[in-house]
């Protein structure tokens, strides 16, 4: 047995040979058992302070230090074929949750099955989650509604097949999963028990994206690569399950589907990025507050010279979500990142303001970490 310390993390590790994610991951410890057996362990932290406006009792601005998110990463090959990886999440009451649990059978280079708990086919912002992303965590909590409302934290059990074609250009995924939590963590319940009428029904997903310039292969994705490649990449996503949306006293066919763009050009100071998704959801009028269409816009540039240990990179994001129960969401982010080590440490500084019909202004000012080892 053989140990040894990378800079890859267990993403990266199974990123070689399972169409799992970018290059720019975090740094893990791999201990390698003979050719093509090892194992991987790695952490991950995001803590952040936020001074919100009406955030404190007496009305007036909070002062709030917060953990954010604190995960374990696992993951290990039998072989060549027989891959697998286990990540926990902490929940709110601080105990850890098991959000990827899955088995990934590699067929070929390019195509991969995947079984068990993992992010069922969808948006890039989505598939990227909090941790690769180009600002304050998972930025499109407004508009990607899936991926802050439904599963496990955006996960499902189930099966897909991921691949890739035309030299790696176009990547490609689908599966079917039971989807039972669509809307957990959005204040509506769990669907699954609360109406008697409601079918036990698959939910399908999938998503088709091509890459014009550099490739982009991996399954688990990022929502930029701060200057590492030049992107210009489509996708289109979407996911259905009949008897998706249930209350009480109605049941309805749940929809999700969208396109995104992800654009980044290096340039002689650095790099320009530009994103863009569009989203439309339908619940069959079941849940007219989770009905409606969204859409988010996010621009940056990050400047090759570093100063100190890392480099500044300013960010603009932009998010709206109108749902047909006539409230409309708006959040303006305007901040920058200072990249210290790719997605492996930086620290943010954000300014939020958020517009909802019928409420007044919120805003907030958020300095977050992100570390990852």
């Amino acid at each position: 047995m053989k140990m040894k310390l990378n800079s890859l993390t267990y993403a990266v590790a199974l990123a070689s040979s399972a169409l799992m994610a970018p290059s720019v991951s975090q740094a893990a410890g791999t201990i390698t058992f003979g050719e093509d057996q090892y194992v991987s362990v790695g952490f991950g932290m995001r803590g952040s302070y936020t001074n919100a406006e009406d955030g404190a009792n007496d009305g007036g601005r909070s002062n709030d230090f917060n953990l954010d998110s604190a995960r374990l990463y696992f993951s290990g090959a039998l072989n060549k074929y027989i891959k697998g990886m286990f990540n926990t999440e902490m929940n709110s009451d601080e105990s850890m949750k098991v959000i990827d649990a899955a088995g990934i059978f590699q067929l070929t280079p390019d195509f991969a099955i995947w079984t068990g708990r993992f992010l069922s086919p969808s948006s890039r912002a989505n598939m990227a989650g909090p941790y690769y992303t180009s600002g304050d965590g998972y930025w499109q909590n407004i508009a990607a509604r899936y991926g802050w409302n439904g599963g496990t934290i955006g996960r499902d059990e189930g099966v897909a097949v991921v691949g890739t074609t035309l030299d790696q250009r176009l990547a490609y995924s689908f599966g079917a999963f039971e989807a039972d939590k669509i809307f957990f963590y959005s204040g509506l319940g769990n669907e699954s028990t609360s109406n008697p009428n409601q079918s036990d029904e698959l939910m399908y997903a999938g998503r088709l994206q091509y890459s014009f310039w550099d490739k982009e292969p991996g399954y688990y994705g990022t929502g930029n690569y701060l200057g590492a490649k030049d992107i210009f990449t489509i996708g289109v996503f979407g996911r259905s399950k009949e008897d998706g949306a249930a209350s009480t006293t109605d049941v309805g066919d749940y929809s999700q589907y969208g396109a995104d763009l992800l654009i980044e050009k290096k340039l002689g100071a650095g790099a320009i990025s530009f994103e863009a998704a569009y989203y439309d959801y339908d619940t069959d009028d079941v849940f007219e507050s989770e009905q409606g269409e969204a859409y988010a816009l996010g621009a940056g540039f990050i400047f090759s010279e570093k100063v100190g240990w890392g480099q500044f990179m300013p960010i603009v994001h932009y998010q709206n979500f109108d749902a047909d129960n006539g409230i409309e969401t708006e959040r303006t982010d305007f901040g920058v990142n200072y990249i210290i080590d790719g997605y492996n440490a930086q620290i943010t500084a954000i300014y939020r303001n958020l517009e909802v019909t019928n409420q007044s202004d919120d805003d907030a000012f958020v300095i977050s970490t992100q570390l990852q080892f």
